[in-house]
């Protein structure tokens, strides 16, 4: 089979699970949707229960993809890799997931303010969660044919733009920039912001675990100790980041704020531990320094001088954070072969080496 060939065997398999997903979620829809008209915003709407199935047929598409075209990738690798690799897929479906039905429920929020007063039959609904699981079916099955650490990257900016556009729509503080992005957390909508952070932190662990894939693709067992250090810095950031929205302001303001100021200064340490590992030449370690030049000059400017609001210098640090992570990934990529590399040791943290699985 040439290129050509194989390209267009991959887009008619997109295509067919494109339809089923469509199918597979106005069926949902409709069972989930039958009985009287609903409205289309408002208490008892068709967002929600499209929201959900949307997330659960997203996931499914996610992992079947996984599954079709990435299934032997861990076989010839040593069980803490394949771990490790198994957590990240983990991890990513139930971040696809929630990118899905965050995203429905933000497009509902805003198109239902022009759509007042609209009520649909439980065919109409179907239809609806038929189209949103068919649109979050491909893009997830298309993601699971191949993941690329840039990829993770932009589902993190994604998620974290949709869940706090959700979480500010839905406020019910509408001053909450005075003080904090934390403040969305607070109250009965509360749920919105805090949940974008814990998964946004898995995210986080998961480009770090990428992030150590790629280097591992790059350098091999030589640098492995190196590697599941800057793995490690990422994994712990997120998981501050996650223990974040964990323990809301509103309930736990000390915790929450130790662990706010504890996550930026972990994420810094683990970019800056990247780019020491990554020998990507001026351009990066210019930018890592220029990143690290930005974050103390405004954390500066807020704490010394009241120069900014908290808003505006946590905007300021994940927006620099982010566009670093998108650089990173872009340079990796360049630098760093596409094949998988098993590793040859029996340990991240050792350096003997594992007789190799039989070909």
């Amino acid at each position: 089979m040439d290129n050509t060939q194989r390209l267009l065997h991959a887009q008619a398999r997109a295509l067919w699970a494109t339809l089923f997903c469509f199918v597979l979620g106005a069926v949902a829809g409709l069972a989930a949707l039958w009985g009287t008209a609903r409205p289309f915003t408002g208490e008892g709407s068709v967002i929600v229960p499209t929201a959900l199935i949307t997330g659960v047929i997203t996931a499914g598409a996610f992992v079947v993809s996984t599954l079709m075209h990435r299934r032997g990738e861990t076989f010839p690798m040593p069980r803490w890799q394949a771990v490790i690799s198994d957590i990240a897929a983990i991890a990513v479906t139930i971040a696809i997931a929630g990118v899905a039905g965050l995203g429905v429920l933000l497009a509902g929020e805003i198109i239902g303010t022009g759509l007042q007063g609209l009520e649909l039959s439980p065919i109409g609904g179907g239809l609806i969660v038929g189209v949103a699981a068919a649109v979050g079916g491909r893009l997830a099955f298309d993601a699971g044919i191949e993941l690329r650490t840039g990829d993770i990257a932009a589902l993190l900016f994604a998620f974290l733009i949709i869940g706090t556009l959700f979480a500010m729509i839905t406020a019910a503080d509408p001053t909450w920039w005075q003080r904090n992005f934390s403040q969305l957390g607070s109250g009965g909508g509360g749920w919105a912001f805090n949940g974008t952070l814990v998964i946004a932190g898995m995210l986080v662990a998961t480009t770090g675990l990428y992030i150590g894939r790629d280097l591992h693709r790059l350098y091999g067992d030589r640098m492995l100790r190196r590697i599941a250090v800057v793995a490690l810095a990422w994994v712990v950031s997120g998981l501050a980041l996650a223990a974040v929205g964990l323990l809301p302001i509103n309930r736990f303001p000390t915790a929450h704020d130790i662990l706010a100021v504890g996550t930026m200064v972990l994420i810094v340490v683990a970019v800056v531990l990247s780019a020491r590992v990554l020998a990507g030449g001026r351009m990066l370690r210019v930018i890592t320094t220029v990143l690290v030049v930005l974050v103390v000059a405004a954390v500066v400017m807020t704490v010394a001088f009241s120069l900014m609001s908290v808003t505006a210098l946590e905007s300021i640090v994940i927006g620099l954070v982010l566009l670093w992570m998108t650089t990173f990934a872009r340079v990796l990529a360049i630098l760093g072969p596409t094949r998988s590399r098993p590793s040859h040791t029996v340990s991240p943290l050792r350096t003997e080496a594992r007789t190799p699985h039989p070909a």
